[in-house]
C-alpha cells in the first residue's frame, strides 16, 4: 500500500511524525507537507506564483504552499504512482463541526478526493474543554491506522472523504470510534483593533471556544465525551433542501419583463 501524507501544521509537526510512525509498518509512506504552518488556510491553491519544492529526507518533501498545493504536487509529480490513499494530519487542534470549512487539514483530504483518491483527515482534540496538557499523539495515530486499513478493505463511496477527530487521551482511555454528523461549534467573534508604532491601524480576528450545539449524535457532543468520531464529507455542497423554496422565485420562471431587465 502506498500512502501520501500531508498536513497543515508544517513538515516538522509532531502530529505528522506520529502519523508516519504509525503507518510506516503497513505502507510505503510519501510525505509532502507545507514548509511552514498553514492552519485555517482552507482550500487555497497557489496559482499565481511558483512553488518551491525541497527534499526533506527519504520520500519526504516540503512545499512553500498550502496543504492543497502539497496534495496537488504530490499526486501530480512526486509520488511514484497513484497512492492508495491520502492521509492529512494529525492536526494539532480540533476540526469539528463547521470548522471543517476553515481547516487546511480537511482541505488537503478534499483535494485528494477531487483527484479521485480516497482520503482521510485526522485531528487531535487539544483545544476542547477538559483536554489534557500532554499531547497523546499515539491514540490518534493508532486510530488513524485502523481507519486506513479499513478503508483499504471496504473502500469509500465516490466523492466522499472522511474526517476523524480523536480525543487527546491515552489510547486505552478512548471510548471507541463513533460515526457522527457535523454539529455546530460556537465561537466568540472578536475583532481586536490596534495601531502599530507608526499609528497605522491593524486588527486580529478570532475568538474563544464557547461550546457546541447540534444535539446527540454530532461530533461536538461525542468528541468531548471521550469518543473518536468519524464523519463522512461530500464534495457536492448543493443545498438540496433549498430547491423547493427557490423554485418559487419568480425570476426563475420565464424571461424578465423590460422593466426588470433594466
Amino acid at each position: 500500500m502506498l500512502l501520501l501524507l500531508t498536513n497543515d501544521d508544517g513538515i516538522s509537526a509532531p502530529g505528522l511524525e506520529a502519523l508516519v510512525r504509525a503507518l510506516d509498518p503497513v505502507a510505503e509512506c510519501w510525505v509532502v507537507a507545507p514548509a511552514q504552518e498553514q492552519s485555517a488556510g482552507s482550500h487555497s491553491l497557489s496559482l499565481h506564483r511558483p512553488l518551491r519544492v525541497r527534499p526533506a529526507g527519504e520520500r519526504r518533501f516540503s512545499v512553500d504552499g498550502s496543504p492543497a498545493d502539497c496534495v496537488y504536487v504530490g499526486l501530480g509529480s512526486l509520488c511514484p504512482r497513484r497512492p492508495d490513499a491520502v492521509i492529512s494530519g494529525i492536526n494539532h487542534g480540533a476540526n469539528l463541526s463547521l470548522d471543517v470549512y476553515y481547516s487546511g487539514t480537511v482541505a488537503a483530504a478534499r483535494e485528494a478526493t477531487m483527484w479521485g483518491v480516497p482520503a482521510l483527515a485526522v485531528s487531535l482534540l487539544v483545544d476542547v474543554p477538559g483536554a489534557a496538557v500532554e499531547r497523546h499523539w499515539t491514540g490518534a495515530a493508532g486510530m488513524a491506522r485502523q481507519v486506513v486499513e479499513t478503508m483499504r478493505v471496504c473502500g469509500l463511496p465516490a466523492e466522499t472523504l472522511l474526517n476523524l477527530s480523536v480525543p487527546n487521551l491515552p489510547p486505552q482511555e478512548i471510548r471507541g470510534l463513533h460515526l457522527a454528523r457535523l454539529g455546530r461549534r460556537i465561537w466568540s467573534r472578536v475583532v481586536d483593533e490596534r495601531r502599530d508604532l507608526k499609528g497605522r491601524p491593524y486588527c486580529w480576528i478570532g475568538g474563544s471556544h464557547l461550546g457546541f450545539s447540534g444535539g446527540p449524535g454530532t461530533d461536538g457532543a461525542l468528541a468531548p465525551a471521550g469518543w473518536a468520531t468519524l464523519t463522512p464529507l461530500q464534495l457536492d455542497c448543493t443545498a438540496e433542501r433549498a430547491f423547493a423554496d427557490l423554485a418559487r422565485w419568480p425570476i426563475l420562471h420565464g424571461p424578465l419583463s423590460p422593466d426588470e431587465e433594466r
